[in-house]
Order: C-alpha cells, then sequence, then structure tokens
C-alpha cells in the first residue's frame, strides 16, 4: 500500500514538473574536448581559493582559469576519478591503484606527488578511487575494498568487508557506506554504524546532502531521494521520482537554503526545492553537451559547473540575465512582452503566447511558469500595450483586444506598428500605411478612421496635444511634423525635415519622446527641435552624455534611466549610480548582436526586470541585481615562457609551503642571459561568465606607460636587456571596474660579456688599448715626421739637382756659347792672319817693283806695320780668357803639371785641343807649317808622350779632368 501511495504520488508530482518549470532559462556554456584538449570522460570538479577550476579527466588533471586549460597526469597515467582540494592548495587526486596529490613547485608549476609509497606493498593492490574528503587535517580516499585515511604523513587503511560504494561529507561528518553492513560514521579514527537499515544496505549511496537540523537528503542510485534521521531512514516523495527510478542519481549539489541539484546518468541535470517540487531542468534537449552528468560544482558566483560524460557544461544559473523562449525554441524572434497581472504575454515573429508566474519571486525570471499559445493570434506580432487597462495588439493583421486566450480584433488592416495618446480618448495608431485615428469610449474602441494627406509607413510617432502636433519618421525619408485636431480627416501642415534642416543625414532617424520631450536619434548623436530656429539641433541634455554616438533605438524606463542601442549593443545611462557621480553608462556586452537590428523593443517592468526582444526569444536583465553583483575583477598570471617554450613561472605564487594570490618580494625570479625572450599568459578566473575582461599591462624596466585596454591576454617581448623588470597588468570588466594590478617581478642576468668581471677586463683592455695607440700614434707621428722630413729632402735634393741641372745647362749654355765665340774668334784670327798674309805678299810684289826710294820706303812701313799687328798679343789674351772660362782653367791645370811649358806651347796646346790642322795653327802663330809640326814634336816631349798616344786625345782628357 505505502509502495502504491508513492508511485501514486510520484505521477502526480511528475506531472506538475512537466507542466511548470522556471520561466527563464541560464546561459549554458559548452567546453569539448576540441577546446580544452584532454580525455571525453570527466569525473569530478571543484574550484580552488583563486577561482581556477579542476577537473577530474581521462587524462588526468584538467584545470582553468578562465582562458587557458592545461593537463596534467598521474604517475601511472590513469584517469582522475576523484579529486579535492585542502585549505593550502594541495589538490587530492585519486586514480587507478594511485593516490597523490598535485602541488606547486618552486616554479609554480603544478607537480604530481604520489602518496603509494606511504602504503604498505600489500595496500598497494587497490581499485579507482571515487571519492575523497578532507576533515581537518585527515584526507580520506575511498576505493571499493579499502579507504585509506592520510594523517601527518601516514596513512591509515580501513578495510571492507564486502564493499566501500560511498563516502561523502554532511554538516561537518564524516559518512561512507559499506554495502552489506550500511552506512557508516567516522569518530576518533574508528567507523561508527550510523544506520543498518535496508535501504541503506541494499541501495547504493551517490551524495549526502543537509537538509535541516539533524536530517540529512540521501541520494541513491536506485531509488531517488531520501531523508536520514539519526538512525532512521524514510523515502522523499519527490516531482521527480519517475525520472530518479529510471535514470539514476549520479551526484547532487546543494543551490541556496532550499533548492538541490541533482545530476543523472542519462536525463540531465534537475533542480528542485526542498518540499520536493521539480524547478527547472537542463538536458541535451535544453542545451547541455551530454545528458550524463558526473559530478557538480557550486562556484564561488553561486554557478553551475557540470563534468560530463563528453565535455564539460557551465550553466550560469545566478547570472543576471536569463534567457525566454516562449515557443519552447530558439528560432522565434521576440518583438514585443507585456505583463498584465500574474500573467506574462509574449508577441514573436510567429505569434502571441502566455504564460502564468506563480512564485512569490520578484525576479520574474525565477518565476514558475510555462508559456502556451494563442492560437488565433498566429503571425508577426509587433507591439503589445494598454488602452484604459485592457490589452491591445499589434499586429501585421490589424489592431486585435487581448484577454486571456481570447483574441478579438478592432479592425484587419495590414500592419500595425503601434499607438499613441493624443488627448482625452483619442489616440494615434501607426501603420504600415500612414495615421489612423482611434477613439476610446465606454469601455471599448470606437471612431477608426484613416487621417489623409501621408502614406507611409510610420513605426515612429510622437503626439504632442498641446500645440496639435504630431511628430513620425521614416528611416529612409526624414522626419514628418503635420498638424491635426480630432475630428479632422486629414493631416494638415505636413512637413518634412531633412539634412537640409540640421539632421546630420536623412536617413537613420527615429522619432521618440523622453524625459517628456521630443527628441531624435540619429546616425551623429540625438537631436532636438528648436522652435524658434525651425530646425534640429543637438540634445543639450544628450549631447554632454552620449556625444556622436549613432542610436538606433532610445525607452525611459520608470526610474529615469534612459536605455539605448547603438550599433547592436545595448547599454543604459544611469542616473541613479552608486558612486556619488551625476550618471553613469553601463553596457551589456553579453547582449552584443544578440538584438533585433532595425526592430530593437525594450519592455522594462522594474529595476529587477527589463526585457529585451531578441533574433531568439527574449533576454530578461536583473538590472538591480547587475550593477550590485559585478565586482573588482580578479587577475592571475596564468604562465611565463621564456625563449621558447620553456616554462618559468607555471601560475601559483608559493610561500612557506602555501600558495598566495601575489608574489613575494623576496621570490624575484633570475633568469640567465640567453632567456631574455619572455611571453606572459594572464587572465581572469571569472571571465568565462560574460567574456567581457579587458586587460591592461606593461614591463617596468623597459617602460612606464600602461597599454591601452585589450581583451588579448598574452603579451610578448623579445631581446631584453639584462637588468631588473616588473611584469605588471589588471583586468577591467564591463562596468568600468578595474582589478588590483598584480606584479611578477624577474631579473635577466648580463651575459658573461656583460659582467662586472668582464666589464673590468674590457676596461684594462682599453686603458691597454689606449696606450698602445698613443704609442703606436707616437711612433706614427715620429714616422710620420721621419717620412716628411725625408721627402722634404728628396724635395730639396731634386730641388737642387733641378738647379744644378738648370745651372748646368746654363754652363752648357754658356760654354756652348763661348765655344761658339771662341770658334768665331778662332776664324775671325785665322781669317785676319790670312788677309794680313796676302795683304803683306801683296804689299811685299809691290815693293819689288817700285823703284823710288820713297816708295819702297813706305812700303816697308807698311810691312813692318804689319808684322807689328800680327805680333801683339791682345788677340792672345781674350782668346786665352775666353778659353780658359770654356775649359775650366785649362792653361793653369797644364801650366801646373807640366810648368816648363812655354806660353806658345801653351798655344799650341789649345789649338790643337780645338782640332785645328797644322796649317790653320801656322796661321795664327804667324809661323811656317813646319814650324808647327817642330813644336808639336817638342811639346810631345815635354808632355812626356810616347809616339802612340794621340796628342789630341790626350788634351782632350786632360780637359776632362780639369772638370
Amino acid at each position: 500500500m505505502k509502495h502504491i501511495l508513492c508511485l501514486v504520488l510520484s505521477i502526480v508530482f511528475f506531472s506538475q514538473s512537466h507542466a511548470q518549470h522556471q520561466l527563464a532559462s541560464p546561459q549554458i556554456i559548452h567546453y569539448s574536448t576540441t577546446e580544452y584538449k584532454a580525455g571525453m570522460q570527466n569525473w569530478d570538479v571543484a574550484q580552488d581559493q583563486q577561482g581556477i577550476m579542476y577537473f577530474g579527466n581521462n587524462e588526468g588533471l584538467l584545470t582553468f582559469n578562465g582562458r587557458f586549460w592545461n593537463t596534467y597526469p598521474l604517475a601511472n597515467h590513469t584517469a582522475v576519478r576523484s579529486l579535492k582540494i585542502d585549505t593550502q592548495n594541495r589538490i587530492y587526486v585519486g586514480g587507478l591503484g594511485e593516490i597523490g596529490y598535485f602541488f606547486p613547485n618552486a616554479n609554480g608549476v603544478l607537480t604530481y606527488h604520489s602518496l603509494m609509497p606511504l602504503l604498505h606493498s600489500k595496500d598497494r593492490n587497490f581499485s579507482d578511487v571515487w571519492h575523497i574528503c578532507i576533515r581537518g587535517e585527515e584526507v580520506f580516499f575511498q576505493s571499493l575494498r579499502q579507504i585509506m585515511r592520510l594523517y601527518r604523513g601516514k596513512i591509515t587503511v580501513y578495510k571492507s568487508t564486502r564493499a566501500w560504494s560511498f563516502l561523502g561529507m554532511a554538516q561537518e561528518q564524516l559518512y561512507a557506506q559499506d554495502r552489506e553492513k550500511g552506512l557508516f560514521r567516522y569518530e576518533r579514527g574508528t567507523w561508527v554504524l550510523q544506520s543498518s537499515e535496508e535501504p541503506l544496505q541494499k541501495l547504493g549511496v551517490t551524495s549526502l546532502r543537509s537538509y535541516g537540523r539533524d536530517t540529512l537528503l540521501v541520494t541513491t542510485l536506485e531509488r531517488g531521494v531520501f531523508l536520514l534521521h539519526g538512525p532512521k531512514i524514510e523515502r522523499k516523495a519527490t516531482a521527480l521520482d519517475a525520472i530518479f527510478n529510471s535514470d539514476r542519481i549520479y551526484c547532487s549539489a546543494q543551490v541556496g537554503q532550499e533548492t538541490y541539484a541533482f545530476g543523472t546518468t542519462s536525463a540531465g541535470l534537475y533542480l528542485m526545492n526542498r518540499a520536493g517540487k521539480a524547478l527547472q531542468k537542463y538536458t541535451s534537449a535544453e542545451g547541455l553537451q551530454n545528458s550524463n552528468v558526473r559530478a557538480i560544482w557550486l562556484d564561488r558566483n553561486q554557478n553551475l559547473w557540470l563534468a560530463l560524460d563528453d565535455g564539460i557544461d557551465f550553466i550560469a544559473i545566478n547570472s543576471p540575465i536569463q534567457y525566454l523562449y516562449p515557443s519552447g525554441n530558439k528560432h522565434t524572434t521576440g518583438y514585443a512582452l507585456y505583463k498584465q497581472g500574474r500573467t506574462l504575454y509574449a508577441g514573436t515573429s510567429n505569434g502571441l503566447f502566455r504564460a502564468t508566474l506563480e512564485g512569490s519571486t520578484q525576479d520574474l525570471s525565477r518565476a514558475q511558469g510555462t508559456f502556451t499559445e494563442i492560437p488565433a493570434a498566429k503571425g508577426q506580432v509587433w507591439r503589445l500595450g494598454e488602452l484604459r487597462g485592457k490589452l491591445y495588439m499589434g499586429h501585421e493583421n490589424g489592431f486585435f483586444q487581448i484577454e486571456q486566450d481570447q483574441v478579438k480584433p478592432v479592425y484587419h488592416f495590414p500592419g500595425t506598428w503601434l499607438w499613441v495618446p493624443f488627448s482625452g480618448t483619442d489616440y494615434l495608431v501607426g501603420t504600415y500605411d500612414g495615421l489612423r485615428h482611434l477613439r476610446y469610449e465606454n469601455g471599448s474602441v470606437n471612431g477608426i478612421q484613416d487621417l489623409k494627406g501621408l502614406k507611409e509607413s510610420l513605426r515612429f510617432v510622437y503626439a504632442d496635444s498641446v500645440r496639435r502636433t504630431i511628430w513620425a519618421s521614416h528611416p529612409s525619408r526624414g522626419v514628418f511634423r503635420m498638424q491635426w485636431s480630432p475630428g479632422q480627416t486629414a493631416l494638415q501642415q505636413i512637413r518634412l525635415y531633412t539634412q537640409q534642416d540640421g539632421l546630420p543625414s536623412s536617413l537613420y532617424n527615429y522619432v521618440y519622446a523622453v524625459k517628456n520631450r521630443l527628441v531624435v536619434s540619429t546616425e551623429r548623436g540625438i537631436y532636438e527641435f528648436n522652435e524658434a530656429q525651425n530646425r534640429f539641433v543637438p540634445s543639450s541634455l544628450f549631447q554632454p552624455i552620449l556625444g556622436n554616438l549613432a542610436v538606433q533605438y532610445l525607452k525611459e524606463d520608470a526610474q529615469g534611466n534612459i536605455w539605448f542601442v547603438s550599433h547592436k549593443r545595448l547599454g543604459v545611462i544611469d542616473f541613479q549610480p552608486r558612486n556619488g557621480q551625476k550618471f553613469r553608462i553601463v553596457y551589456f556586452p553579453e547582449l552584443t548582436d544578440k538584438l533585433v537590428g532595425g526592430f530593437e523593443s525594450l519592455y522594462p517592468v522594474d529595476p529587477q526586470n527589463i526585457f529585451v526582444g531578441s533574433h531568439k526569444g527574449f533576454i530578461h536583465i536583473n538590472y538591480e541585481q547587475y550593477r550590485t553583483q559585478v565586482s573588482k575583477p580578479l587577475i592571475l598570471l596564468s604562465e611565463i615562457k621564456a625563449s621558447g617554450d620553456s616554462v618559468v613561472f607555471g601560475g601559483y605564487f608559493v610561500e612557506q609551503g602555501k600558495v598566495k594570490a601575489t608574489q613575494d618580494s623576496q621570490q624575484r625570479l633570475q633568469l640567465s642571459a640567453g632567456m631574455n625572450s619572455l611571453h606572459f599568459a594572464y587572465a581572469s578566473p571569472l571571465e568565462y561568465e560574460t567574456n567581457t575582461t579587458e586587460y591592461s599591462y606593461r614591463l617596468q624596466g623597459e617602460t612606464e606607460e600602461w597599454s591601452a585596454w585589450s581583451t588579448k591576454s598574452e603579451k610578448d617581448y623579445t631581446n631584453l636587456p639584462w637588468g631588473a623588470y616588473t611584469f605588471q597588468v589588471k583586468a577591467r570588466n564591463n562596468q568600468g571596474n578595474e582589478s588590483a594590478i598584480l606584479s611578477y617581478q624577474l631579473y635577466i642576468e648580463p651575459a658573461w660579456y656583460e659582467s662586472y668581471w668582464s666589464y673590468l677586463v674590457y676596461a684594462l683592455l682599453a686603458a691597454g688599448l689606449v696606450y698602445y695607440l698613443f704609442h703606436w700614434q707616437k711612433r706614427k707621428h715620429r714616422s710620420e715626421q721621419k717620412q716628411l722630413t725625408y721627402l722634404h729632402q728628396l724635395e730639396l735634393d731634386r730641388a737642387e739637382k733641378e738647379l744644378v741641372r738648370l745651372q748646368n745647362e746654363q754652363l752648357e749654355a754658356d760654354v756652348d756659347f763661348k765655344n761658339r765665340e771662341l770658334a768665331a774668334m778662332t776664324m775671325q784670327l785665322v781669317q785676319r792672319g790670312e788677309v794680313l798674309v796676302k795683304v803683306k805678299e801683296v804689299v811685299s810684289t809691290l815693293a819689288k817693283k817700285q823703284d823710288t826710294k820713297d816708295s819702297a820706303v813706305s812700303f816697308r812701313q807698311v810691312l813692318r806695320l804689319i808684322r807689328d799687328v800680327e805680333s801683339k798679343d791682345a788677340d792672345w789674351g781674350q782668346f786665352t780668357l775666353h778659353f780658359n772660362t770654356v775649359h775650366d782653367d785649362f792653361f793653369h791645370l797644364l801650366k801646373d803639371r807640366y810648368p816648363e811649358l812655354t806660353p806658345n806651347d801653351l798655344k799650341l796646346c789649345a789649338y790643337l785641343k780645338m782640332n785645328l790642322s797644322s796649317k790653320e795653327i801656322a796661321r795664327l802663330m804667324n809661323v811656317t807649317v813646319k814650324a808647327i809640326e817642330i813644336g808639336r814634336y817638342r811639346l810631345r816631349k815635354k808632355l812626356l808622350l810616347s809616339t802612340e798616344v794621340n796628342l789630341y786625345e790626350f788634351l782632350v782628357d786632360l780637359a776632362k779632368e780639369s772638370k
């Protein structure tokens, strides 16, 4: 009977669980084997104090710091089935026949330390370690046949009579299940039986969770959930029993005080409250990579990590941004949404849907409810809104009133964009084909009529009932201004404002009502109309805030904040910031490119409920949570590599056996000169939640300037000179909050040729070189001086030789001249002598012929005169002077050598030297030829010359000696 009742309750709960679930779904981020580059299956998950995630993987320990993945194998290269992290950041792991822990070495690189040597040889042969628990200083490892307790460097082994099937912590107590005896509790070194009731002997326990004081929530593989009160155990009926009975619960996690998460072997993940009501489910259909959930971890931001049979998934259940899919799939575009009472209506590209909201939560995305389609409203829905408390819908087929599931047509006319109040009971409707006027009287719409004069598609309309003015914009025409009063059937004084009227362009102008004024968003900022100038001017309100930013959409919420869209990026001007400023601009980069371009829509219910139309359903923003939850981001230095792939820092700072968040000032890294090219990798451990983190860095010692903000999380430096450096990096989130600056000090040693001893040697070598150069220069100077002196002397010698040559030439010229003069004189003497001889002969002949005494006397006087002339030595003196000049004192040399020579001998020598014939000499000396021959003979004797010696040649040689 009891089993039948449980089955009936399960069926009832199961039907309810499928009828209602949480209205919105969180973002699910997938990490596949392709991305983390390790084994397919993941068995366990944990997070350390810095926010780094760890996964037990088929290929070892898998780590993720928000940007980078790393894998560390076990000593025997088996899968890591379980892991736990202690307060000192030791990561204990268990595999097949292997237990140990990972801890960073001196360089911050995770290193595996096996605990197998601490086990006795007979206890080392064990199967997979499925669970690890840490209790103070004690670490427990559970395998099938034994539980191993590590305490202060020693291991104690607890054997099972049959099999240990579970080990877990709950309410600060350690429990283990023996499949034969039941559930045990660990106390002071022994295992005490907690309960031996039948379910705990036959059913495999998979987790224990706190369920109030002295009560534990027990999950089993075969039969769902139980409650344990001391030794007593009872079945807990839940809405998910049918699923839990067919798809086993493999793991669980507590989410807050009232919610539990259950991972199953084939049905995915389920969230359930304490009452057993299903809140949400996540299977392959809802976006999981795989429905076999091996482990669950609630991270420091209260979001879920799932270790799957194929991959890893992150579910942002606590994110202020959630997603609604009214049609049940992600292929329907959301255009309009409206909340009326506890009913939420959603207008999409495929019709109208409604959901009844259950629960008291103020955040509507957390409410329970299921969207159902309103069949009569199929087609494109453009707008939802109230008229006098009643809900109306602008549709591609006309204008309709909505009452629950009923759709009542007001009129059938293609394309209703929107409606705006004009005055009293009068409303203006923008359609595909101009404006329509409708009047709301007696609880219904009456008097619908077309307004003539402007047949344009008007999706943006502003009505000023005081001035009886209507403003409307067309994205490709400009802005229209019209006059109209109720009762008129046509629009009056229609004027089109374009670029000539102050607008930046005739394109992309959108009319909105913000802060009780008309504004036009353009591609160069927000504009307002200046009535006095009759033209548009930049808005005095928005220009100082947004400048010339292109804006496509504007919406004011009840708090006075202005939401806007610029280039498919959603932002809000928050006029109620909490930092003392007048306003703050907050962007939502998570939603970039998710909005419906050209048809943006935003529905602000209150600060906790902002709905945005998306090309995949709707997006819900809890703005109150968003702006308070985002705090300063964290920053981690992931890795430093030097000169290639040499890891010199592995991402962990260690001091006195503990992992710290920053580098100790005394732990400066020393690098050799050859490792002067560095690669830095850094990350924010919670970056995966928004993927909007930016980084800035600098390397002190090279520059003091911070880099520009960038999403790039790596930086390279090449060929750094030796010296001390400090690498600094900081992170910034999309709200402008900056992390603390993370610093890392290092020192690159000088090369051997840059050391102090090398510089001393260089100084000595330089001094020696200077000394050598000084003396070399000195020697060179002397050599150059000597060379110059030599060249100068050569030049002097050359000049002297040239002078001598010139003098010789002059002398030769003089000698030649004197020789010519001497020859001329000699010839003159010869000729004179010949003439005198002839005259003498003639006179002698004449004298012989004259008989008179007086004539004879006269002729004798003439002859005597001729002889006197012939005997005078005046000409000879002149001849001697010229001859001595030409022949270098020839006569003095003859006289010195041969003093017995007479003047006539000297004359004869001179004439012989001149190579004159005896006849010529005879004439010159006024003697006979015979006398000359005798004179020559006598001269030979005086000169002591033999007959073989030519007298002429002797005199020529003697003349040469005189030179």
